[in-house]
């Protein structure tokens, strides 16, 4: 049975341009269909603009970057040019970031993102409309206000499709949000199969609806967790930071939704309490099996390719592997066959 779903490289956040560049030619020659770059420790935009001229045929995806430390004028820019270089392979990908690093991280401004976020959207799309046509730049909404365009600063009409816009989203709120105005949704690594059943995909179909659209026509893209190794020690340790993560993120206010979703808020509760104490190393173990089994695949590389196929084949469009540890080479290319077999 051969997958529905494009599977693409995870963006690395210790990879820098050069790093992300050369690692998305092994990953093209490896027979990944995407390769993506996210904004953490670098610029996902430099990184794929270096990745757009040293390959020829994997897609390129901000996964994410990082929408309200930019204006939407900057990100039409800059997308604009990476579907130019890249040759219509680029799918740019927008996130909110939490209100905490917008502003003080960012200095930017944080007010009702959702609804921000569908503007921002909207604005670069009307920035691309009068790049493509020429006709004036009116855009005027709450958050945003672009009237200004003239020739000198207008680049040259793409000669291939303008690029997709995924948005990224954990809460119903900016899930229907990228079904109204989205080309595709970006889940959360922090996501479960039952949440995304029962709570992603049906705010995602209810925003579509609001907007008139076909929900089917809304990609959905989703970094699968998984703790992966072919031997004890290697599996041991990968499943060991991957409780790791899963604390991390449980700990997190913003992902109490996906634990609530379980009934499982007293451990957000006590996974929040131990990270105010800064007990990180010691939250790893508060985290169940049962709980880890929900957010990951673990396993070897076949069971864990089996896995991912179960519970997310007709689910999702596309399907990348999060891991907070090194996967072995030959374990990674293990898994891409068990999928693509």
């Amino acid at each position: 049975m051969t997958t529905t779903f494009r599977i693409d490289l995870g963006g690395d956040p210790g990879l820098d341009a050069r790093a992300l560049a050369a690692r998305a030619v092994t990953a093209e020659a490896e027979g990944y269909d995407g390769v993506g770059a996210s904004e953490t420790r670098h610029d996902p935009f430099l990184s794929l603009a270096l990745a757009a001229q040293a390959t020829e045929r994997v897609e390129l995806l901000s996964t994410i970057a990082v929408a309200f430390a930019r204006s939407p004028m900057t990100v039409a820019q800059t997308a604009h040019d990476l579907q130019a270089i890249s040759g219509g392979r680029f799918l740019l990908g927008l996130g909110s970031q939490v209100r905490a690093h917008i502003e003080r991280r960012f200095s930017m401004p944080w007010s009702k993102p959702a609804a921000r976020m569908a503007e921002f959207v909207e604005a670069v799309r009307a920035i691309w409309a009068t790049w493509q046509t020429g006709a004036p730049l009116r855009f005027q909404g709450e958050f945003y206000s672009h009237t200004l365009m003239t020739p000198f600063f207008s680049p040259q009409p793409l000669e291939v499709p303008l690029p997709p816009i995924w948005i990224a989203a954990v809460g119903e709120r900016m899930t229907e949000t990228a079904g109204r105005v989205a080309d595709g949704l970006h889940a959360h690594s922090f996501t479960t199969r039952d949440y995304l059943v029962d709570v992603s995909l049906p705010a995602l179909r209810r925003g579509a609806e609001a907007a008139g659209r076909d929900a089917a026509s809304v990609g959905v893209a989703l970094p699968a967790l998984v703790a992966v190794g072919d031997d004890g020690p290697s599996l041991d340790a990968a499943i060991r930071a991957t409780r790791a993560q899963i604390a991390f993120y449980g700990s997190t206010p913003a992902y109490l939704p996906v634990l609530e979703a379980h009934g499982w808020t007293d451990l957000h509760e006590r996974l929040h309490a131990a990270s105010r104490r800064g007990e990180w190393d010691a939250m790893a173990e508060l985290v169940p099996d049962d709980v880890l089994a929900a957010f990951a695949a673990v396993g070897s590389a076949d069971e864990v390719a089996a896995t991912l196929r179960s519970r997310f084949e007709g689910l999702v469009t596309r399907l990348s592997f999060s891991a907070s540890y090194a996967i072995a080479p030959d374990t990674a290319a293990a898994l891409l066959r068990g999928l693509r077999a």
